[in-house]
Formats: structure tokens, sequence, C-alpha cells
């Protein structure tokens, strides 16, 4: 796997963000095709069934990935707070939100504390934090 960095680090899954998606698209427009060329109520009543499934799907693969996104999120908060903590001997500061706790995470150890610093300072954007390391800690396990 390559060295991760800021340019490289985010991570599509082709699979997933491509086809799924498009997939339930396709299906989602086809029903809505069938069911306003439809000419049968039976055919109707299908359509409608189908698109219900549909939006069914859309809820499932949404949901899907917006769970495992929050159960990883609250992981690396408490990674981070952790490694704060071996690191200064005391918890991370409770005014830095989730998504700059989430982009101190590839952070160096030897840039962490100030870093972490400089973000409640400077009220640092998760892209500005980012944007800020200089040697970048790649986390090659995020879902």
């Amino acid at each position: 796997m390559n060295e991760q960095n800021f340019k490289n680090h985010t991570r599509l899954v082709a699979g997933y963000h491509g086809a799924t998606y498009l997939l339930l698209l396709a299906y989602l427009a086809g029903c809505l095709i069938t069911f306003f060329q439809a000419e049968e109520k039976m055919i109707r009543q299908m359509a409608i069934v189908m698109l219900i499934g549909g939006f069914v799907l859309v809820g499932l693969v949404w949901y899907a990935r917006a769970f495992a996104l929050k159960a990883q999120d609250r992981a690396i908060r408490a990674e981070e707070n952790f490694r704060h903590y071996i690191l200064s001997g005391k918890p991370i500061d409770k005014n830095l939100r989730l998504s700059q706790i989430i982009a101190l995470r590839f952070a160096s150890d030897d840039e962490f504390l100030a870093l972490a610093q400089r973000a409640v300072a400077e009220k640092l954007s998760a892209k500005d934090i980012k944007m800020a390391i200089k040697n970048w800690r790649g986390d090659y396990h995020r879902v």
C-alpha cells in the first residue's frame, strides 16, 4: 500500500461508492419509469411495491455506512484520548471537536500535542489540521 499523506488519505471503494449507488439509482429510476408508463393497475401497484423496496435499500445502504463510521469515530476519539494521555499525562482537551480529533490521528507523536493545543487555540478546521501535519501517520484501517 502506498504511504498515506494529505493528498491520498481519503478512501473510495469503487464497488460501494460507485456501483452500489449507481445501481440503486438505476433501480429507483426504473421503478419510477414503470410506475408512470404502466397502464394496468396491477403493474402500477407492483411498481409502487418495488419503489418502496428501493427506498428501503437506500436506507439500508445509507445507515450501514453511517453506523460503521459513527462506531469508528468513537473508537478514534478513545484511541486519540488515550494517546494524548500517554504523551502528556492528561486527557485530551474537551474543547476539541470530534472532527479535529479525527484529523489529529494523522499527526506523529512528535507534533501531536502541539498541534492539538494549536487546534483549540486557533479553532483549526479538520482540513487545516491535516495540512499542518509535517510527519503524516497513516490510518490504513479506516472503514
